[in-house]
């Protein structure tokens, strides 16, 4: 099956290099694009070091996780069919059906939600003077969501254990379902806050779901490898007009998507630890600035010069290129290690 999946990865990241081009014209043409503002933190209060970094990017457009996410789910609906009436051996740790719903009730509904923030963002800021959705009510809205693939994959899926590499399965009963549901939603936003700089988050996400893949395929689970297959060469296309200096962005649509995702991956393979350790990066992203935010409001004072941990570095003067690839370094030392722990 490996010379299929290399073949289904090729062939996504043929489709999305050939409609990328295109697809960065008709934002242009609907000016949905990053929008030139006076960005203010959680009190309203001015962020002048994420204005001196990244007042520059404004006009470059936005939502290009939208076009990964048709691309994936389309390709997907065509080929499996396909595969299933070539009588190729498909295996499931789960019923087939009921896998793919969690799978792709996840990737659609989170871009949905990412997808209307954008729309807020971009055409109601002058308006209602507000940059997108209100983080309560964004919030809010992915708690539900969570929940709902949590309860998915409980009931559904019968999934109610995490696996402790060197000790095994862990059965959680229903406590699963709330921890689902934090990770998930932890995992949304902490890529959405990591994609901050080019090409940073889905370099990252790419390495990681490499590392994944491999996960997939000694599970033997072919949906979550064709899938996975078919997100990676996207991603790959993608990623040529992301890195610096980034010709297009991923928007909320891609990166709430793609965060949650990754998540509910790991959580279908049993493979929790992994996920902890090869996604540490977003870790270390989303919760700078979630110490940050704690630190001002408890504290009244800042723990770092600027969060998240990006910032910080360009604001000591590392070059945007240079922390997006020592980035990923880190990310392929994570998902090695990470391997070595998933597979035993």
């Amino acid at each position: 099956m490996i010379h299929l999946y290399l073949g289904l990865l090729l062939f996504s990241f043929l489709t999305t290099s050939i409609l990328v081009v295109p697809y960065i014209n008709l934002l242009y043409k609907i000016k949905f694009q990053r929008q030139k503002q006076s960005t203010l933190d959680f009190q309203n209060k001015r962020t002048p070091i994420f204005d001196k970094f990244h007042t520059q990017k404004s006009g470059t457009p936005v939502g290009g996780g939208l076009l990964i996410i048709v691309s994936v789910v389309i390709l997907f609906a065509i080929l499996l069919p396909i595969l299933k009436a070539s009588h190729l051996f498909i295996s499931s740790n789960y019923h087939l059906y009921n896998e793919l719903v969690v799978i792709f009730f996840t990737f659609i509904s989170f871009g949905l939600l990412g997808l209307y923030d954008d729309i807020l963002k971009f055409f109601s800021f002058k308006k209602t003077g507000f940059f997108g959705l209100r983080m309560k009510y964004k919030l809010l809205l992915q708690l539900i969501l969570a929940t709902i693939v949590s309860c998915l994959i409980y009931f559904q899926l019968g999934i109610n254990f995490i696996y402790l590499p060197f000790i095994g399965a862990i059965s959680l009963n229903f406590f699963f379902i709330p921890i689902a549901t934090t990770l998930i939603v932890a995992f949304a936003n902490f890529f959405n806050i990591s994609d901050g700089l080019d090409g940073l988050a889905c370099g990252t996400l790419m390495i990681s779901l490499f590392a994944f893949w491999i996960l997939a395929g000694t599970s033997l689970d072919t949906p979550i490898s064709l899938f996975l297959s078919l997100w990676i060469g996207s991603l790959i296309a993608f990623l040529y007009f992301n890195v610096f200096p980034a010709r297009i962005w991923l928007g909320d649509v891609g990166s709430l998507s793609f965060g949650a995702t990754f998540a509910v991956i790991a959580l279908l393979l049993g493979k929790i630890v992994p996920l902890l350790i090869v996604g540490a990066p977003f870790i270390v992203e989303g919760m700078s600035s979630a110490l940050q935010i704690i630190s001002k409001v408890y504290f009244h004072k800042k723990l770092f010069p600027a969060a998240p941990i990006h910032l910080t570095l360009q604001k000591n003067g590392w070059e945007e290129p240079k922390i997006v690839f020592r980035a990923w370094l880190a990310t392929i030392v994570l998902a090695i290690f990470g391997l070595w722990l998933g597979i035993n």
